[in-house]
């Protein structure tokens, strides 16, 4: 798809029920679009010289917000981003779990390939920045159909100065990692991520992390962790997190906020007491969630951390040894790793989402313990055969979630929404196609989880505040025309675990800057998205 050109007619959205992202009751109204901006919000406007857009029946909110996406090489290669934009989403925030793509440097970049292989595939691409600047540029080039923000990874950036060594960073490298960090949110990075429970990430202290976040504070930033448990020790985990925002003076987005695993079953609760108290000390709490049970992540991510030091080379050739694998089976099963949230695995619940070598992709659909039946092999020997046959390509997906923890995480009252969606893969999760509809469909209109007005709320408006996007979430005039058109009656996901690349059903119509990317649920051939830059405080 190519860029589209700087000449747009005028658009008017014509009596729909404006969601202006606010919360108040939704009202009839036209919709006038100018150029990439709203021009008024009334009724009865003039529709002399606009090309008309019949809303009757339609919901007419702001663009939805990705707050956790995998999307990082997606909009590099994929204009078309049909998965995301047929959701609704028109800005996603990447540079997730502490891993991505910059900063890196000539030794870096292939390790992080392969490394994420099982998040993001390995498109044909060039690879030639090193930078944030460099990423942004090269989003702004190849023009994304949504627009695009991007986190600081904490394990890229300490991955670049200590590389992948179980050990704590001196006082030196400290002082280089916040200098990157420091040069990435200058970049325009909104923020830094991690992922605690991810090599080199987790190798960082308490102490490391805040006087990173001390950084990201002063650029007015803020930290989204992955922290080092969402299982067993879930709640320590994240005190942690509160207390490293607390101490830097850091805003917090805690990712993918819930408690997992049968330890965690019905404690939500407590999670939000424990994000409460802190919001009452002052502390600037927000959060994001995805609509479903199953998490998604790679196969490799659930080993201990000490199988993984040296990056993905040094894995594998480590797993070649009997006694690394008897000892890894050890902690999977009877100790529980720190991979795997410290919880010991049951190999029912992890499935088999997408293989890097197709030659295994009989695998996909199948949960370990279902195939270690069928072989009549034990699981480990399953699981790390697997592994090395796919060079630790392999993406899962994890069934430990509890329906009660996530609708108590979705009512929260900094709540966003968020997909954490993994786009590769022959079964991917469904919420890489479904969230934002999920969201509406099944626990708005089908649920009653929230309302109507308050879902726009989490899903637009919230997180372009947390981002600092003045500009977008709401329907107002002057604001930037990101808008979503959506039929409350019958928005669903289809996605499903056995068929997940599924467009939404009742969203026909998806603008980015005042373009449509989707008409009458087609996607079109414009591509008005960009790369988004935090504003210098």
């Amino acid at each position: 798809m190519s860029r589209a050109s700087s000449a747009v007619r005028p658009t008017l959205l014509r009596g729909g029920l404006v969601l202006d992202g606010t919360g108040r009751p939704g009202r009839r109204a036209d919709v006038l679009l100018q150029g990439d901006r709203i021009a008024a919000v009334g009724e009865h406007l003039d529709t002399t010289g606009v090309r008309i857009v019949d809303a009757d029946g339609l919901a007419v909110a702001p663009g939805f917000i990705d707050m956790h996406a995998h999307s990082d090489l997606a909009v590099l290669s994929n204009s078309a981003h049909l998965a995301k934009v047929s959701q609704g989403v028109t800005t996603e925030v990447v540079g997730q779990d502490g891993l991505s793509y910059a900063p890196t440097t000539d030794e870096t970049m292939p390790v992080l390939l392969e490394q994420l292989a099982g998040w993001n595939g390995v498109p044909d691409l060039e690879y030639s920045w090193r930078s944030v600047a460099g990423y942004l540029a090269a989003v702004d080039a190849r023009g994304p159909a949504a627009n695009v923000a991007y986190l600081i990874p904490q394990g890229s950036v300490r991955m670049a100065v200590v590389g992948n060594e179980r050990r704590p960073a001196t006082p030196d490298e400290v002082d280089r990692m916040r200098a990157i960090v420091a040069q990435g949110m200058r970049d325009g990075a909104f923020g830094l991520s991690s992922g605690l429970t991810y090599v080199p990430g987790m190798f960082a202290d308490t102490a490391e992390l805040a006087a990173l976040c001390a950084v990201v504070a002063r650029h007015g930033g803020f930290y989204a962790p992955h922290q080092r448990s969402y299982g067993a020790g879930a709640l320590d985990a994240y005190a942690e997190v509160i207390d490293i925002a607390r101490s830097s003076g850091c805003a917090l987005h805690l990712t993918h906020a819930t408690m997992n695993f049968g330890v965690n079953r019905g404690r939500a609760s407590e999670l939000v007491a424990l994000i409460d108290s802190a919001l009452a000390d002052g502390v600037d709490i927000t959060l994001d969630t995805y609509p479903y049970l199953a998490g998604s992540t790679t196969l490799s991510a659930l080993l201990p951390s000490w199988a993984a030091v040296g990056g993905p080379e040094a894995t594998i050739a480590r797993l070649g040894d009997q006694e690394v694998q008897a000892r890894v089976a050890h902690e999977l099963e009877v100790v529980g790793t720190d991979g795997c949230h410290g919880v010991p695995v049951d190999w029912a619940t992890i499935e088999i989402s997408g293989v890097r070598d197709q030659a295994l992709a009989s695998a996909v659909g199948c949960s370990i313990s279902a195939i270690a039946a069928d072989r009549g092999a034990p699981p480990s020997s399953v699981y790390l055969e697997l592994l090395v046959a796919d060079r630790l390509g392999t993406s899962i997906l994890q069934h430990v979630g509890d329906e009660q923890n996530v609708r108590t995480m979705m009512r929260h009252q900094r709540h966003t929404g968020g997909s954490d969606g993994i786009l590769v893969g022959a079964k991917p999760h469904p919420r890489s196609w479904g969230t934002f509809p999920r969201y509406l469909g099944h626990y708005v209109r089908e649920e009653g989880v929230l309302t109507l007005e308050d879902a726009i709320v989490h899903l637009s408006a919230r997180p372009a505040a947390r981002l600092g996007l003045t500009d977008r979430g709401r329907i107002a005039p002057g604001l930037t025309a990101d808008l979503v058109l959506f039929d409350p009656a019958t928005v669903a996901d289809r996605a499903t675990y056995a068929d997940p690349r599924q467009q939404a059903a009742g969203i026909p119509w998806v603008f980015v800057a005042g373009r449509p990317v989707l008409a009458d649920g087609m996607r079109t051939d414009e591509t008005p998205g960009r790369a988004l830059r935090r504003v210098a405080v």
